[in-house]
C-alpha cells in the first residue's frame, strides 16, 4: 500500500472567481510541487476545461479527476466527481440544459476562460457560471449518480453556499456517503451538532482559486502500488461512495 496525496476541489480560470493564473498547466505544476498525486478540477457549473486539465496532469504524472462544483437550486455548492473524463463531460452536457442564463459581466465577476492543453485561450464562456442552476439538491445528486459519479456537499463548515448554512441542518436526504470540510478542526464540533454527519467519509480539500492556495500535500488515500491513472480514478470514486 502507498499514500496518494489529493486535492479534490480546485478551480481554474474558467470559474469567474478563479485567478487568471489558474491555467491547467499552472495548476498541475503547482500540484506537483506540492507533492500531490491526485487532483480534481471542479469549476463552477462547467466542465469545459477538463480535457485540457487531464492532458496537463498526465504530463506531470498526476491522476486527474473530472468534476464540477454544482450550484443547486437551493444555492448549495455540491462537488460532483467522476471515474472518467467521458462521464464528467456527459454530466456537464446535462447541467448545461439546467442553467439559468445570465450574461457574465467580466468587469464585475471576472473572465471565464476556456483553455487548450498548452494554456492557450480558445474561448470565453459568455454566461455567468456562479449562479444557481434549476437542479435541486436531490436532482443534482441523482444526475451525478446516473453517470457513475459521486456527489457530496462542499465545505459544509463554511457560511458561503454551505449546506448547513443554507438549510440550517444536515438533511437525511440525499443519502450522501461523503462530506467535505474546509477546516478539519471543526469536524468534532459539527459531528456533535449534526449527528447525520457521523459515519460518513470525511475529506478536506482546498477550494483553491489562486495558485498559492493549493497547499502542500497533507490529505491522502491509501491504495495499492503501481496503479494506472484509470485505476486510481475508480478507486477514489469507490472510496468516496463507501
Amino acid at each position: 500500500m502507498r499514500k496518494y496525496y489529493y486535492d479534490l476541489h480546485i478551480h481554474s480560470c474558467l470559474s469567474p472567481c478563479g485567478d487568471r493564473d489558474m491555467t491547467v498547466n499552472n495548476i498541475a505544476g503547482m500540484g506537483k510541487l506540492a507533492g500531490l498525486q491526485i487532483m480534481a478540477l471542479t469549476d463552477h457549473n462547467s466542465v469545459k476545461n477538463l480535457p485540457s486539465f487531464f492532458a496537463a496532469c498526465e504530463n506531470y504524472g498526476i491522476t486527474a479527476l473530472g468534476g464540477m462544483e454544482l450550484t443547486t437550486a437551493e444555492d448549495i455548492h455540491m462537488v460532483c466527481l467522476f471515474d472518467s473524463l467521458e462521464n464528467a463531460m456527459l454530466f456537464g452536457d446535462e447541467v448545461e440544459k439546467r442553467k439559468i442564463i445570465f450574461m457574465n459581466k467580466p468587469e464585475i465577476f471576472g473572465e471565464q476562460l476556456i483553455l487548450d492543453k498548452d494554456d492557450n485561450v480558445i474561448g470565453n464562456e459568455e454566461n455567468l457560471l456562479i449562479n444557481a442552476t434549476t437542479l435541486s439538491l436531490q436532482e443534482g445528486y441523482d444526475l451525478c449518480k446516473k453517470f457513475s459519479g459521486v456527489a457530496y456537499p462542499a465545505h459544509i463548515d463554511r457560511d458561503s453556499n454551505g449546506i448547513i448554512a443554507v438549510l440550517g441542518d444536515f438533511p437525511e436526504s440525499p443519502e450522501f456517503s461523503c462530506v467535505e470540510f474546509y477546516n478539519l478542526e471543526k469536524r468534532e464540533e459539527y459531528e456533535q451538532r449534526f449527528p447525520a454527519i457521523k459515519n460518513k467519509v470525511v475529506i478536506q480539500s482546498s477550494d483553491a482559486h489562486y495558485l498559492d492556495k493549493i497547499p502542500d500535500a497533507k490529505n491522502y488515500f491509501e491504495f495499492e502500488e503501481g496503479l494506472s491513472f484509470e485505476q486510481i480514478r475508480k478507486k477514489v470514486i469507490e472510496f468516496l461512495k463507501d
